[in-house]
């Protein structure tokens, strides 16, 4: 999508050599395997991502259908396999959309409006259809029962999460003067909020933005590491003074370097559609 490439005409094609990719060269996973990760014409390199995008997505529908599956679901006998459906599905949609977002931030920084904008359309449209998560009950008992509710809940996800992110990106940019964060992540938890929730789209925040803090703090200290390295092996300057410059040097790294948000954010999302209300009872245990 960010390079503006069809895969249904013409359908996929070596990056290499533009040789059109067989049915039989095209099977998930597989066919990587098999061809060991190279073109059949021109030998040139698929990168392993294509494989890894296969397997984690056949896992993630395996592992919505478990879910919906074995959940605790208070419904008649005759309804059980109709409503495990229906929930298997939307996990299923909702791990489809995060991983090609996911994976499309981390390589070009980019979150595709054509992903973006119709899940939140698809949140919204579960939310009629499919019970949309509840808090623990450690908390308070949900009255969130019935589908208007369910839609509201899932339209407040969505105008909180987006909302949130709007109001930071626009008081630092008010603050420094510079744009901080693009309005990609912005609708990217719109389409979180549309899924999970209130309660469930600030646990993401949390989680994303904690995951998020411990990156950059970590890329800085990786850098100065390195800056500090280079500058130790010249000796020309004290050591004291070689550390002090490394570590504003590293600090700099972000005017050059984007942070892709939006992987830690679905990350985050994927994190809590299946195990999101477990750790919320692990936590607020800790108060009891």
């Amino acid at each position: 999508m960010p390079r503006e490439l069809s895969v249904v005409s013409p359908r996929s094609a070596c990056p290499a050599c533009k040789q059109p990719i067989a049915a039989y060269d095209n099977i998930p996973v597989l066919s990587w395997l098999l061809l060991r990760g190279r073109c059949r014409h021109c030998r040139a390199a698929i990168s392993p991502r294509y494989a890894v995008v296969e397997l984690l997505t056949g896992i993630f529908f395996g592992l919505s259908y478990y879910v919906a599956a074995h959940g605790s679901i208070e419904e008649s006998a005759g309804a059980i396999d109709l409503y495990v459906l229906g929930l298997a599905v939307k996990y299923s949609v909702f791990c489809f959309l995060l991983l090609g977002l996911v994976f499309t931030d981390a390589e070009t920084k980019l979150l595709p409006d054509l992903l973006t904008k119709p899940g939140i359309v698809l949140g919204l449209l579960f939310s009629l259809f499919v019970k949309m998560p509840e808090p623990p009950p450690l908390l308070f008992q949900s009255i969130l029962n019935g589908r208007i509710l369910w839609l509201a809940n899932s339209a407040a996800g969505a105008l909180f999460g987006s909302a949130f992110l709007l109001g930071i990106a626009l008081l630092y940019q008010a603050v420094r003067g510079v744009e901080g964060m693009g309005k990609g992540d912005v609708k990217l938890m719109g389409l979180i909020g549309a899924f999970l929730g209130m309660w469930l789209t600030l646990l993401v925040l949390v989680l994303g933005t904690l995951v998020g803090s411990i990156f950059g703090v970590l890329a800085i200290v990786v850098v100065w590491r390195k800056r500090l390295a280079r500058r130790r092996s010249k000796r020309s300057e004290p050591p004291k003074e070689a550390s002090a410059r490394a570590w504003q040097s590293a600090k700099l790294i972000y005017r050059n370097f984007q942070i892709p948000f939006g992987v830690f954010l679905g990350s985050a999302a994927l994190v809590s559609i299946f195990w999101g209300n477990r750790l919320l009872v692990w936590y607020l245990g800790l108060y009891r």
